[in-house]
């Protein structure tokens, strides 16, 4: 069946069913968490066939963990969030009552990326059911071990009208995000996201984009120790990474910057002390995105940069394939690539300051961020940071781990993406808000219906009066 038949039938199916209840959406979920922990050791493998290397450890706490909580956390949440909401009725229109219903928008589409291809396709499609949606999902085609498991686990838990997986390459996703959709969120590039936008709009299909961007980290003077240089590493080296959260660049005190590197090289040798090639470090996707880092790393050296490979072995990191060491790049130009892209690998600029509001100046100067990083104590600087910069989401003295939050929204702002996913604005994000009005018997207002005259002079008179 090709798209646009699946699409109707999924509508056909809405409309003819109604929006389910709260408790078959709750048995939804939790035939999707049970299948997740039957295939956990099959979806680690099929990641690692697709990364041509990956740890079970990571697909386990990257990918599997968040999903399991974030489904977790819907179904302790659901009956609140279903809730309608009740509303303010302003004095003249009472003894009315208003409130907000929030009821299932119809078929949802979503489109996952490669670097996270079970959880961004996942925890999406949770909320799309907990809204009471149906949902069309379009896993990457990038990675096709997940993409063949993920349409065999969903044919075997939903019928084809409920949730259907289209698969395909770049021509498919091009047509699915032309597709009439209720809602379709992306979660990609910037310069894919601007082609969805696009495409969906021939049917003024509202969008949540999830898309990236350079995330700064910012190290407060006298922050930097062990400590917070394992937290930049981690959220640098996780996934090789490939991480759209991921910290793009350091910006780091200028008398701080010797301890920073060795710390960080301390860092990555005790995160991976089999070097680049050991079980715990990943690979690159694919041998076009590893040629690519390896043309912005060739870029920066030209251009004048010092580059550091750091951790035991960096140079055994050529053994493998699509493998690339953890690598330090100190003084890249602003408009070498490095500093321009998003660079989506283990690779990391450091940029130094002499005052702080040098790294507020460098950051609003840059498309506005997915996520922001400050490492350091409570005071004016982080305050003054938070303040006069704008970026999706800011973790404080830690890396990524902001997304882990289920009642915290994650989203973007401009380049960076629009709307929200997570906490109950990723519900609403799924849903139609729909605003009821209920008139009582005695009506204020009827008092303010032709003929016009005296009453409705002295009517006006009291609702405008002067505060």
């Amino acid at each position: 069946m090709t798209m646009e038949p699946r699409l109707a039938a999924q509508r056909h199916a809405f409309l003819r069913d109604g929006a389910p209840t709260m408790q078959q959406r709750k048995a939804a979920l939790r035939r999707l968490r049970s299948a997740i922990l039957a295939q956990r050791a099959a979806l680690a493998a099929a990641v690692s066939a697709d990364f041509g290397h990956r740890s079970p450890y990571e697909t386990d706490i990257l990918e599997i963990l968040v999903t399991v909580q974030a489904i977790d956390y819907l179904l302790r949440n659901l009956k609140r969030f279903m809730k309608p909401e009740r509303r303010h009725v302003a004095l003249p229109y009472q003894a009315a009552r208003a409130y907000v219903q929030y009821q299932p928008k119809g078929v949802i589409g979503i489109m996952a990326p490669w670097n996270y291809p079970f959880s961004l396709t996942f925890i999406p499609l949770a909320t799309a059911l907990a809204a009471g949606n149906r949902v069309m999902l379009k896993p990457s085609e990038l990675t096709p071990h997940t993409s063949r498991l993920i349409e065999t686990m969903l044919a075997a838990l939903f019928p084809a009208d409920e949730v259907a997986v289209v698969t395909g390459g770049p021509d498919v996703g091009a047509r699915f995000s032309e597709l009439a959709f209720d809602h379709l969120v992306f979660t990609g590039s910037t310069a894919i996201g601007r082609q969805v936008m696009q495409a969906a709009g021939k049917h003024l299909v509202p969008l949540t984009l999830e898309l990236g961007g350079k995330s700064p980290a910012v190290m407060a003077r006298g922050a930097v120790n062990a400590r917070n240089v394992k937290s930049v590493a981690f959220g640098k080296l996780s996934n090789a990474g490939q991480t759209c959260i991921a910290p793009d660049y350091l910006l780091v005190h200028q008398d701080d910057l010797a301890s920073f590197m060795a710390l960080y090289d301390a860092a990555v040798k005790s995160f991976y002390p089999d070097g680049p090639t050991g079980d715990d470090y990943g690979a690159i996707i694919n041998d076009r995105h590893y040629r690519r880092l390896q043309a912005l790393l060739a870029d920066a050296q030209a251009r004048g940069a010092k580059i550091h490979p750091v951790g035991h072995r960096p140079d055994s990191a050529s053994e493998r394939p699509n493998t690339l060491a953890p690598t330090l790049i100190v003084g890249a130009p602003d408009d070498s690539a490095i500093m321009q892209e998003e660079i989506f690998g283990p690779l990391l600029p450091v940029r130094t300051y002499a005052a702080f509001d040098e790294t507020i100046d460098v950051i609003n100067a840059a498309p506005r961020p997915l996520a922001l990083y400050y490492f350091g104590p409570p005071g004016e600087d982080r305050d003054r940071l938070l303040a006069r910069t704008a970026s999706g989401n800011v973790s404080i003295n830690a890396t990524l781990l902001h997304f882990a939050q289920d009642d915290l929204p994650f989203g973007g702002i401009g380049p960076s993406g629009m709307g929200a996913c997570h906490g109950i604005e990723g519900f609403r994000a799924l849903s139609h808000a729909k605003g009821v009005f209920i008139q009582s018997r005695w009506r204020f207002t009827d008092l303010l219906r032709a003929p016009f005259g005296k009453l409705a002079d002295a009517v006006l008179a009291f609702m405008l009066r002067r505060r």
